[in-house]
């Protein structure tokens, strides 16, 4: 019988409704969003609130305790020991409980909610030169609760400690109701409690008398290590500590209370910074070095990276230009130092050095005090997780034994025992990393957890690891906490006395185990409740994309997500933009990973039924964007833009789609029959009354200006020129693709890459045929046609293919369906492999394939760049920075995220507020603050547009057109770029928008005739 059994789940969530400020949801996606965090474990909870504020958090657990209900608190929901995943009801602090509340500069301290992420309060807190000191890997988007609940530590605690080092003061909410703020108390302040009487005085007394009667086992059991996370802090209320009853719930996980508000001691930010690499012959001899480096030195961290995980960033393709720094060796320590001034730092990387009898110039030592190069290699170290959890080999690596710590003095032979270990079980190829300089070793490791044998030696080698850390006075967790995967190990560690003592704990604060129960304290089996497990049996699915990098399998594809988070963050990079506009769960790339892993099926009790006629699923999926950020920014690589076209393709088949997915997803088909009257297709479009019930039926947003449909199309232009075809063998041949975008809405960008090609010596070719790359009926997930359209594609350019021409993008979103979409859609198709080789972006063609000595003109103008979400993730901007850096053209590229558009995205009706919501979160400001005399540069369409349509009062360019602008010298007076007009569409007149309406709703009709025809024949 599980726990939540005799709970009444209907009057349950009607009181949540009723008595909670706050978003209560007990459907099926939120609770499939929510079965696990970043660990092994799985459990469904009862449901989800998201309170919107700390007193509603309050009345929510209120709530639960009156029905007996478990709760479980949770932050960003990335622990790796299960602690984030119970059959409780979650509260998930993040979305609203997430301010800073106060800051006292001179007292070097500041009140925080539970829910703010340790990056916004530090980015909060940097007007005063403050922050807060512990750093985990995470820290871009862990809850400043959820380090609290797990004594997070991090790569800084080398300097700073743990987060237990740096808190003065918890508010805390009991399961029974009691709330009081804990921290240090003194032998007057525990009489006066004592005397108030009350559920504080029961507490205070018991924690008392259990320390009492176990000081001796306490002051011996710990182990004096830099980095023990594991157990209760009962060290914590020894009366040298000051009976500190804050810092002995930290870490805790959620066992005993509810944290509501903390008070927190910060430290100075570092004024300069020096990174040393040393390189090692193997991750053993690094380890050996610890003891004397820390002799000889303060370093501020001191991280270690070994060969394999190196091996595994190369093979990846990530983080070269960090690998491309270390110095030589096998494995490699990095040891930052800080300082008031970049001397002091550098003297500090000196001084050890000499010590050490090693010189700057040696092959093994490299320095650094460039700040943005080190945060470059210290980013790589910390994508450690990501790195290892999904080698191209195809095997999978899994955490369970991720954070094992010991003095650093014996770190070295620990090391080779657990090598040892490792071999016994056939664990071979665990890469080593992690906090050398506090003893604390990463790793993940290909326990086999589908199969019951593997199992069987996931428990048993999990008991061997306990025995042998516990051998060397060490801890099972350093820094992940114990949560159900170690909680059944910490009689090994502690021995049953402490541990017992650990259980009166928890019974003075949790009598009936309501609090996140099964963690630490009375736990679950390590092995129970395990993710995937020998009973788990997903459903086999045939699918349209090969999936080739995930075995050919769907399923496989969907486990990548290993749930550390990074589709969380607030700023920076791309992925995820949904999330970061809701803050919701359920719309991160780890939310939607999570429920297609639950429709997959495989557990009897997930709440995801339907397979792909999900609706769940399909909710979550309606609000991704498609912009692949989490195909590049995800550290192991999750594709959701392709994993939502294969829901979409299956979810509707055989089924009436959305309107959108006819009007937007058939775009190109429309555009080419538009060609017959661009005038009046565009007087229809944008009529008052027509053209509102035209988005209406069209399923387009009602605010969402449509796109003016060019005069002529760009290759209506070409064909009328008479221009003669070069020779696909020609080497100096380019074939410049026509993009339906660049094509039919704004040929001029075409005709301004044109001129720079020609300049360079190219001889530019255009399909005289009609050509698409099928991005529009992908990202519907319309994927039988999508396919057909490649294919006849790819006989227009059999040619060129044939010739190895190369194919020149303009679109960003079009040249990135060839080279990642079609070659995963046609995998077996050669045509699409030499499409996909041959293709090129303007900015590659023209930076790596131009003939020796050609420059391109050049423009002194400063221009503001927003890289299209596509090419980020898969093409890659590095070229048009260089082009644009030999322009003359000082770009600004943006780090602001997505622009909201994302192709048909932003025009559906029922995102434009999100479309909007996201795109001011950093694109329009920063076009907004652009000077006038500069560039608004965006080579994507979607971009353009929404920029375009944001009344920024600025035009985007492409950079194509920015080049042909300069090869027409500077503008009559500095003509400022705004001012530079766009050709626009003449408005049909008047009288004639009768005749459009008409012809454009035949046209309509009769494309869809047409298209049911050749559906038709198509059915056997």
């Amino acid at each position: 019988m599980t726990e939540h059994q005799e709970v009444d789940l209907a009057a349950l969530e009607r009181a949540l409704r009723t008595e909670v400020d706050g978003e209560v949801r007990f459907d099926a996606g939120s609770r499939g969003a929510y079965a696990t965090d970043g660990s092994n474990y799985r459990q469904v909870p009862l449901g989800v609130v998201v309170p919107r504020t700390v007193e509603a958090g309050a009345n929510a657990v209120a709530v639960c305790s009156r029905f007996a209900a478990p709760v479980l608190s949770r932050g960003g929901g990335t622990s790796l020991g299960g602690q984030c995943t119970n059959e409780a009801v979650v509260v998930d602090w993040t979305k609203y409980c997430n301010r800073l509340l106060s800051v006292d500069p001179q007292a070097r301290t500041c009140v925080v909610e539970p829910g703010i992420v340790l990056d916004e309060l530090n980015r909060q807190l940097a007007p005063h030169n403050l922050m807060f000191g512990p750093k985990p890997s995470t820290h871009s988007h862990c809850a400043l609760g959820g380090m609290i609940g797990n004594n997070s530590c991090g790569a800084s605690a080398q300097a700073y400690g743990k987060t237990v080092d740096n808190l003065r003061r918890l508010e805390v909410l009991t399961y029974e109701g009691a709330r009081f703020w804990a921290g240090p108390t003194s032998d007057e302040e525990y009489a006066r409690i004592v005397a108030e009487g009350g559920a504080r005085a029961r507490l205070y007394q018991g924690l008392r008398d259990v320390t009492g009667r176990h000081l001796a086992e306490i002051r011996r059991g710990y182990p004096k290590i830099p980095r023990r996370v594991s157990g209760y802090n009962l060290d914590s209320l020894l009366p040298e500590n000051g009976f500190d009853v804050a810092r002995a719930l930290v870490g805790s996980e959620g066992t005993l209370v509810t944290v509501l508000h903390a008070e927190l001691e910060l430290v100075d930010v570092p004024a300069a910074e020096a990174l040393l690499v040393l390189g090692f012959d193997d991750i053993y001899a690094a380890a050996d070095a610890v003891p004397q480096l820390l002799e000889h030195g303060r370093p501020s961290q001191l991280e270690a990276i070994d060969g394999r995980m190196a091996q595994l960033m190369r093979e990846e393709h990530a983080y070269l230009d960090s690998l491309e720094r270390l110095p030589e060796g096998d494995s490699w320590l990095l040891l930052q130092f800080t300082a008031d001034t970049k001397e002091e730092a550098d003297e500090q990387a000196y001084e050890l050095l000499r010590a050490l009898g090693r010189d700057e110039d040696d092959a093994s030592v490299a320095l650094s005090d460039d700040p943005a190069r080190e945060q470059e290699m210290l980013k790589a170290r910390e994508a450690g997780l990501g790195v290892t959890a999904r080698p191209p080999d195809g095997s999978e690596t899994w955490e369970g034994w991720e954070d094992s710590a010991v003095a650093p003095e014996r770190l070295g032979d620990y090391l080779r025992d657990l090598e040892r270990l490792f071999g016994r079980y056939g664990y071979q190829q665990a890469s080593l990393y992690g906090h050398f300089g506090q003893g604390c070793v990463h790793t993940r490791i290909p326990f086999r957890l589908r199969e019951g044998k593997g199992i069987e030696a996931f428990r048993a080698f999990l008991f061997d690891a306990a025995d042998l850390v516990a051998s060397y006075g060490g801890s099972l967790s350093g820094e992940h906490g114990d949560g159900q995967a170690r909680g059944e190990l910490l009689p090994r560690m502690f021995g049953q006395p402490l541990v017992d003592a650990m259980g009166e704990v928890k019974a003075l604060f949790d009598p009936d185990n309501r609090m996140n129960p099964g963690k630490v304290i009375h736990p679950r089996r390590v092995d129970d409740s395990l993710r995937l497990g020998a009973d788990w049996r997903p459903v086999p699915r045939e699918t349209h994309f090969a999936f080739a990098d995930d075995g050919h399998d769907f399923g496989r594809a969907v486990l990548r997500c290993v749930g550390v988070g990074n589709c969380r963050t607030h700023q920076g990079g791309v992925m995820c933009p949904s999330y970061r506009a809701t803050r919701e769960e359920e719309h991160s790339t780890r939310g939607r990973a999570r429920l297609l892993f639950e429709m997959l099926g495989g557990h009897d009790d997930s709440p995801v039924t339907g397979g792909w006629r999900s609706t769940a699923v399909r909710d979550a999926l309606d609000l991704c964007l498609a912009c692949k950020g989490c195909k590049s920014d995800c550290p192991v690589g999750v594709d959701m833009a392709t994993y939502k076209a294969e829901f979409l393709a299956h979810h509707y088949q055989g089924r009436l789609r959305p309107a959108a997915h006819y009007t937007m997803g058939w775009l190109p088909l429309w555009a080419r029959l538009a060609r017959t009257a661009p005038g009046l297709a565009n007087a229809t479009l944008h009529a008052p009354g027509l053209g509102r019930l035209g988005k209406r039926l069209a399923g387009i947003d009602p605010r969402r200006a449509a796109p003016v449909f060019a005069p002529a199309s760009f290759q209506e232009s070409w064909r009328r020129a008479g221009r003669p075809e070069p020779d696909p063998r020609d080497p100096r041949t380019v074939l410049l693709w026509p993009d339906t975008f660049t094509n039919h809405f704004h040929p001029h960008i075409a005709d301004a890459a044109v001129r720079v090609l020609e300049d360079a010596g190219f001889h530019v070719a255009v399909p005289a045929g009609p050509v698409c790359c099928g991005l529009t009926w992908i990202s519907t997930g319309q994927l039988a046609t999508a396919r057909r359209v490649l294919t006849r594609t790819t006989h227009v350019l059999r040619p060129w293919l044939e010739a190895g021409t190369p194919i020149v993008g303009l679109e960003p979103s079009c040249t990135a369906v060839f080279r990642a979409d079609a070659p995963d859609l046609l995998a077996d198709d050669q045509d699409i492999q030499r499409l996909a080789a041959q293709t090129r972006t303007f900015a590659e063609q023209l930076v790596n394939h131009t003939p020796d000595g050609w420059q391109p003109p050049r423009t002194s103008r400063a221009a503001t760049v927003q890289t299209h979400c596509h090419q980020h993730a898969i093409l890659g901007a590095d070229p048009d920075r260089e082009l644009m850096r030999r322009a003359g053209i000082d770009a600004d590229v943006l780090d602001a995220g997505c622009c909201g558009l994302a192709g048909n995205f932003g025009f559906e009706r029922g995102h434009y507020d999100l479309s909007q919501a996201i795109a001011e979160q950093g694109v329009l400001p920063a076009v907004r603050d652009t000077a006038p005399s500069a560039f608004v540069l965006a080579d994507g369409f979607s971009c353009r547009t929404q920029i375009d349509q944001a009344a920024t009062g600025r035009h985007a360019l492409h950079l194509a057109e920015a080049l042909a602008l300069a090869m027409d010298g500077p503008p009559p007076s500095d003509l400022p770029e705004m001012a530079v007009p766009r050709p626009q569409p003449r408005p049909a007149p008047a009288r004639l928008l009768a005749a459009g309406v008409a012809g454009g709703l035949t046209g309509l009709a009769a494309a869809a005739v047409l298209a049911a025809r050749n559906r038709a024949r198509r059915t056997p």
